[in-house]
């Protein structure tokens, strides 16, 4: 009897983002995409998050392969992290590839193969037979993921939408999928992003054409803001330009590293004297420049921010230039960017945005798309993956309407393990799971307690209350003094600044002796008394540090 096959969520269920799916069959395991997703609000300071691979790192003999459905953060910025630490062979489109190889580089990480696979291109990795099929999405070289074990063949959409008129000519490949489903699909996990919303995705045509339009109506400078990766609306936004006589110049890092690899791959044709670098711009009159930038996030570092804000080294918004933000808000990104909108009315500029035209189309599948999936693959058992968990449960309904039974539908949780043959289907259990913190160069060495003390200092602030003891004199040597950043203005709080080193004083002085290992017991009491003080005075709870310098 064949062996049951195992899948694991590790990310990317009951959340936007951090996408990655162990499958399991006998001893050997394939990883489907390993991304990263943006921090949220109470996560201060932290700049990625990524998924806690602790059980792929306690399994990295057994790991034959990763396998990529396309090169969007959520669906590979966790790869420099997770394979340091579990290194394996890389399969996806040649864009995935180099823009994996690029983040590898950044990270000093060598040696880890990395091929490049076609449309239909199938390829045996242990157990596995892994076929890449062509799929539309809001990135050059975005593919579903068929893995046939002998127990069945398993089937991951990817992000997808079925868009016939794509802007690259190369719509999804339906008669791969259908011939899947002749051939009989065991498990099907598919994209829940768009399910809320009835109908089909528009087609990145329109937008092609709203950027015609402002493109040859604008006056002054046109400045667009988009995801890097969406490199056919770029290709779009770069024939407009060409067409009506403008200079295309790159903006921010994200957007010159992946124009910079689709340029090279002859993913993103620019002719060369289109193309221009920033300390050039100053050379053309405005009517002439289309600048292409990051920051449709609202993202606090990117370019548009920076423009916004006065605070670009090179560029300053006018009040003649026309912005276009080709994008809608990732959610929990909604504030950023009304910030940076409003920010830049106040420069006195145009500002398009999807609430005003049709400036952006989403890249995932609509009702209709997805149940045309399910008609195509009639899959035996069902998995929504990549949504929140209201998303997730939608497309369960969706998928129930289409013929598949409910008692073969599984709402996944993080970590758990499914299992699955042709005639059974079970959860068998929840590997270590989770998320880690990426801050600078730190991986994981922010957690909890200091997320907590974080949130505890931007609310309350910190006083720091310092002073030097002689034990051997038993005499004060020099402090209380005491410092407040975030708390109160010392000056013009001078009665309650007194009060605090009195307190202190008072608490130092009523020992008549102190030993070195006192003075633990003594940092605490002049917290709690120093709490208690301050919130019957002013009703706040700052951070308190006691500094004591013991003399001997």
């Amino acid at each position: 009897m064949p062996e049951k096959i195992r899948l694991i969520p590790l990310g990317g269920v009951d959340e936007i983002g951090k996408n990655i799916t162990v499958v399991e069959y006998g001893d050997d395991i394939i990883v489907v995409d390993c991304g990263s997703t943006f921090p949220k609000d109470d996560m201060l300071g932290i700049d990625l998050v990524i998924p806690d691979v602790s059980y792929l790192v306690a399994n990295k003999d057994r790991i034959k392969a990763f396998v990529f459905t396309h090169g969007h953060e959520d669906h590979i910025g966790a790869t420099p992290y997770v394979l340091g630490r579990v290194p394996a062979p890389c399969y996806g489109s040649r864009l995935t590839m180099e823009l994996i190889a690029n983040k590898l580089k950044e990270h000093g990480i060598r040696g880890i193969s990395l091929t490049a696979m076609n449309p239909r291109d199938v390829v045996e990795i242990g157990p596995f037979q892994v076929q890449f099929i062509k799929v539309t999405h809001s990135i050059s070289g975005a593919y579903a993921i068929a893995i046939t074990t002998p127990a069945g063949t398993i089937v991951f959409s990817g992000d997808f939408k079925i868009d016939f008129t794509p802007l690259d000519g190369e719509p999804t490949d339906l008669s791969t999928f259908a011939a899947l489903g002749d051939q009989g699909v065991l498990c099907f996990l598919s994209d829940s992003t768009n399910v809320e919303r009835s109908g089909y995705t528009m087609s990145e045509k329109k937008v092609a054409e709203t950027f015609d339009h402002h493109i040859s109506t604008a006056a002054g400078r046109v400045i667009i803001a988009m995801f890097a990766s969406n490199v056919n609306r770029v290709q779009s936004v770069v024939d407009c330009a060409v067409r009506y006589g403008r200079k295309v110049c790159f903006v921010g890092r994200s957007m010159i590293n992946v124009s910079t690899v689709a340029m090279e791959l002859g993913e993103l044709k620019i002719p060369t004297e289109s193309l221009i670098e920033m300390d050039q711009i100053n050379a053309y009159r405005d009517e002439q420049i289309l600048v292409l930038t990051t920051g449709s996030q609202g993202e606090p570092m990117a370019g548009l921010t920076r423009m916004a804000f006065a605070e670009h080294r090179r560029l300053q918004i006018k009040p003649t230039d026309k912005i276009i933000i080709s994008a809608t808000p990732v959610p929990g990104n909604e504030i950023y960017v009304s910030r940076v909108i409003n920010q830049l009315y106040r420069c006195g500029a145009e500002v398009i945005y999807s609430s005003l035209d049709a400036v952006h189309v989403s890249g995932h599948a609509c009702q209709e798309e997805l149940k045309l999936m399910q008609a195509l693959l009639k899959p035996k058992y069902f998995i929504p993956v990549h949504g929140e968990y209201r998303m997730l449960w939608q497309h369960a309904v969706l998928a129930e309407s289409m013929g598949v039974p409910r008692e073969n539908i599984v709402l996944p949780e993080q970590g758990q393990v499914i299992e699955m043959s042709e005639n059974s289907l079970s959860l068998s259990g929840v590997v270590p799971n989770g998320t880690v913190l990426v801050d600078g160069l730190g991986i994981g060495d922010v957690g909890n307690v200091v997320l907590r003390d974080r949130k505890h200092l931007s609310q309350d602030g910190l006083i720091i209350v310092a002073l030097a003891y002689d034990r051997t004199n038993e005499t004060l040597v020099s402090g209380p003094d005491v410092v407040s950043r975030g708390f109160v203005y010392v000056r013009d709080n001078e009665d309650l600044i007194d009060g605090i080193r009195l307190t202190v004083l008072n608490i130092i002085t009523s020992y008549h002796h102190i030993e070195g290992s006192d003075w633990p017991s003594i940092k605490n009491r002049i917290k709690d008394e120093l709490r208690r003080y301050i919130y019957e005075k002013i009703k706040r709870s700052p951070m308190i540090l006691p500094i004591i310098v013991d003399l001997g």
